[in-house]
């Protein structure tokens, strides 16, 4: 991360043009290279959550970065990128309740 200020931003990404409907997410042609490297964000702190929604064909992930342009500059760098999946959206999130750490329950 930079020097500038972190925030949270929801990312929802859409199957593209080399998505096949007809193979399952981890069986997508360069599924392996695609994995590695979004571990490496996740160990990197800049993907916190992600995953598929049902119709799996839409993914969210949650990310810590300074700013959308930084996404969209870190995700271009995934060989998925604007062929097997595109941004759909990217819209900053202000957390106002977190029950992760509730002492009581």
């Amino acid at each position: 991360m930079s020097d500038k200020q972190t925030y949270w931003h929801v990312v929802v990404t859409r199957s593209g043009p080399d998505w096949n409907p007809d193979v399952p997410l981890r069986l997508q042609a360069g599924w392996d290279e695609h994995a590695a490297f979004m571990d490496g964000l996740v160990e990197d702190g800049f993907i916190v959550l992600g995953g598929p929604l049902d119709d799996e064909l839409r993914v969210v992930h949650v990310v810590a970065a300074d700013s959308e342009e930084q996404i969209r500059e870190t995700l271009a760098r995934d060989n998925w990128s604007e062929s097997v999946v595109r941004i759909e959206s990217i819209d900053r999130w202000t957390i106002l309740l977190d029950g992760r750490y509730s002492v009581t329950r």
